[in-house]
């Protein structure tokens, strides 16, 4: 073979063995890629399954956006920022009918025996006025039957059978979603009263200090949780507003978030309140 043939036969070679290097280059490429996008999508499902199995079968109160603030800063007074205005009283853009119809399913076993109210027609007129008396300080709220009489009617039946005496606040959350959540009388946040109800919401919401809304765990699972927002609450249209805070009660409320929480719901926000909250007594002023 001649010298110029075997530098040719050798130049081929050599070709062949960097497209052969390439091409082996390529596919771990497309590999690696194809394996990260599935661990990728893996993530994705099971952070979407944790954030929306919070709680349980029981109620859950929404997730707030996800944070970086570490558990020693949210347990951290000096982190908490706590707005000091109230927000606008909240109003439903079109007034509901005088008379509305409420139902309330059966759904596993009560916390606490409790028989649900009674189904039939409510008036949508008018405030209750009660009291939550509790280890921390006096809560007075404001029940407001034009916002969701339904819920109102429930809440009262519940504070009149004793159902959120000796309850505590099992969650609090310090950014993203300020609230305090009450009304599982087991403090686990998957209690709820053997019951559950429609909603009673309206778009275009905005949540402020001063609301109290409903807990839930999707759409028409009302029960007995609840929260106390007391101050940034950036959440969707989707949790009843039937009610007020006081600015007194809110200044009870402010003491417990600015000692902060232990961290212990981190998938859907806030912890258990690192200074405890107990309902002593829920009454109803007729």
């Amino acid at each position: 073979m001649s010298s110029n043939e075997q530098r040719r036969q050798a130049a081929k070679s050599k070709l062949e063995r960097q497209l052969a290097r390439r091409e082996e280059q390529a596919r771990k490429r497309r590999t690696v890629a194809v394996t990260t996008t599935i661990v990728v999508v893996i993530a994705a499902v099971v952070g979407v399954y944790f954030l929306t199995r919070t709680g349980g079968g029981g109620d859950g109160a929404a997730s707030p956006p996800p944070s970086s603030t570490t558990t020693s800063e949210q347990s951290n007074s000096e982190q908490i920022s706590i707005p000091t205005e109230l927000a606008p009283a909240p109003s439903r853009p079109e007034p509901l009918p005088n008379q509305v119809s409420c139902t309330y399913r059966s759904e596993g076993e009560p916390a606490k025996p409790v028989d649900p109210p009674e189904d039939g027609e409510v008036s949508s007129q008018g405030t209750v006025q009660a009291t939550i008396e509790a280890n921390v300080g006096t809560i007075p709220i404001t029940l407001d039957h034009s916002l969701a009489p339904c819920t109102v009617n429930s809440f009262v039946h519940l504070a009149e059978s004793g159902f959120y005496n000796d309850t505590p606040c099992h969650r609090i959350s310090t950014s993203g979603l300020q609230m305090l959540q009450c009304g599982d009388p087991t403090g686990e946040g998957t209690g709820g009263p053997g019951y559950q109800f429609d909603d009673e919401t309206y778009s275009d919401i905005q949540y402020g200090r001063g609301y109290l809304a409903m807990a839930n765990s999707g759409a028409d699972t009302n029960g007995s949780q609840f929260f106390i927002v007391y101050g940034e609450a950036p959440l969707q249209s989707n949790y009843t507003v039937f009610g007020t805070v006081s600015k007194e009660g809110l200044e009870v409320v402010d003491k417990v978030a600015r000692a902060g929480h232990d961290g212990s719901f981190s998938s859907a926000g806030g912890g258990h309140p690192n200074k405890k909250v107990n309902f002593e007594k829920v009454t109803v002023q007729s």
